[in-house]
């Protein structure tokens, strides 16, 4: 399996100059302005308020802009994007809500648009190092199992290959505060089960002069509005 960031292959494949980009589940905002700095106009789509109002506090890229709402129910206009990105989002929606999901790109997108999923595999030094406290195997299962129904809301796959990406991470509490902030239940398991985690952060990461890295398969998919 190839190692390379999820920016680069988001670079490779995405016509970002010009584009009108929906970033479903944006959080921060880290990837609405890298995109905008690419010359997309972008709008992130978050369900978080405390996300939003981070990603809203920070310095603008460009035109980006954000917006409170859900993968189901889109607060977007039919036909009116270019490019739907699932970027690490589509694994958080609700079991009975992922088709609602796919219906809901393949309806905002413009014929002829693409949607893109990249999501994580339930694999790799960093899935593991988690796992004790928050696994995703099922989730991560289903969300993989819920792009073969594409093609009935007219999203057509034209590619689909796993890369390996990885997770940068300053220290050990940067590894609590990340998965405690997306995932605020695992708290109080995590600090039950700190001194395993930190074995297995210590053990699988590598360390760097300015952090610890992780490796963590992804899969992604390219697929087009018909």
């Amino acid at each position: 399996m190839e190692r390379r960031t999820s920016a680069e292959v988001m670079q490779e494949l995405l016509p970002m100059q010009g584009s009108t980009v929906i970033d479903v589940g944006c959080g921060d905002g880290w990837l609405v302005r890298s995109l905008t700095r690419k010359g997309a106009h972008v709008t992130g789509i978050e369900v978080s308020p405390k996300h939003l109002a981070h990603a809203q506090s920070l310095p603008p890229a460009g035109d980006e802009h954000y917006m409170q709402g859900v993968a189901e129910d889109l607060p977007i206009a039919s036909q009116s994007a270019d490019i739907v990105i699932f970027f690490n989002s589509l694994h958080h929606v609700d079991e009975k809500g992922l088709l609602k999901a796919l219906r809901e790109a393949a309806r905002v997108l413009k014929p002829g648009g693409i949607l893109f999923v990249s999501e994580p595999l339930p694999s790799g030094d960093y899935f593991e190092t988690m796992k004790p406290v928050h696994d995703e195997t099922a989730v991560r299962n289903r969300a993989q199992e819920a792009l073969r129904y594409g093609p009935e809301f007219g999203l057509l796959l034209e590619k689909a290959f796993s890369y390996i990406d990885s997770v940068k991470l300053k220290d050990f509490q940067a590894f609590h505060d990340r998965l405690t902030m997306i995932n605020p239940h695992v708290r109080e398991r995590f600090d039950e089960k700190e001194e395993e985690l930190r074995s297995l952060f210590e053990t699988l990461g590598r360390k760097t002069d300015d952090g610890w890295l992780f490796d963590q398969p992804m899969r992604a998919h390219l697929m087009r509005r018909s």
